[in-house]
């Protein structure tokens, strides 16, 4: 079953105009773009290493971050609850603060629930804790389709989740922006949080993927 957490689900009841200036997002995008094509065109940057990089800051390095607060939320109940409670303040304590972080919600997958989360409008993104938001988080078809299909998006991610699992979906806007805590995964009762850590993947976080199993991790233990 799927539910636009817009709408007043858990956690929600947030206004969802969206009053930043998107010319000016536009326009940073489009001078960072042609920043790129002259550089390239100088023969400055490598078109294939600059790809590399901004991978490696969207998938690996940007979203350590938040894998230290879930895996922090995962071992220690005091401070999930504060991360529930007060994302923003719980986030903090990590030093993690900044712009598009100021006002940020935790939402939490449980057996029955899946949490994703999407901008319809643009693409508001927790940089603090995500790092880079990735190509496809700015897409209008997944803008439009995980508020529509939800089921039929995180299935084309490879996620299919138990008949019956309400999937809420979470509109971030300039004011709120969402973090998800996935379900921890079993078998993990005496791992540490920076092994932890380690489960914890960008994708997991927006909602478009689970935990990896320990058994994904070769060595990590």
């Amino acid at each position: 079953m799927a539910e636009d957490g817009r709408n007043g689900g858990n956690n929600s009841g947030h206004g969802h105009a969206h009053t930043h200036d998107h010319s000016e997002l536009s326009d940073i995008e489009l001078r960072v773009r042609a920043l790129e094509t002259l550089l390239t065109e100088k023969g400055y940057v490598e078109p294939a290493a600059l790809d590399e990089l901004i991978e490696t800051y969207e998938t690996r390095i940007g979203p350590k971050n938040g894998a230290k607060v879930v895996a922090r939320a995962w071992t220690d109940p005091d401070y999930r609850q504060r991360l529930l409670t007060d994302a923003t303040a719980a986030i903090a304590e990590f030093g993690f603060t900044g712009r598009q972080g100021e006002h940020m919600v935790a939402v939490e997958n449980t057996p029955g629930t899946h949490n994703m989360v999407v901008c319809t409008l643009c693409s508001c993104y927790p940089w603090t804790v995500l790092g880079l938001p990735p190509v496809w988080y700015k897409s209008p078809p997944y803008r439009s389709r995980a508020v529509h299909d939800p089921k039929g998006v995180l299935a084309e991610f490879g996620v299919r989740l138990p008949d019956g699992t309400r999937i809420k979906v979470w509109d971030s806007t300039a004011e709120v922006r969402y973090l998800v805590i996935p379900e921890r995964p079993e078998g993990t009762d005496t791992w540490s949080e920076a092994q932890l850590a380690k489960l914890v993947t960008r994708d997991s976080m927006i909602g478009t993927a689970l935990a990896l199993n320990p058994a994904d991790l070769e060595g990590a233990v």
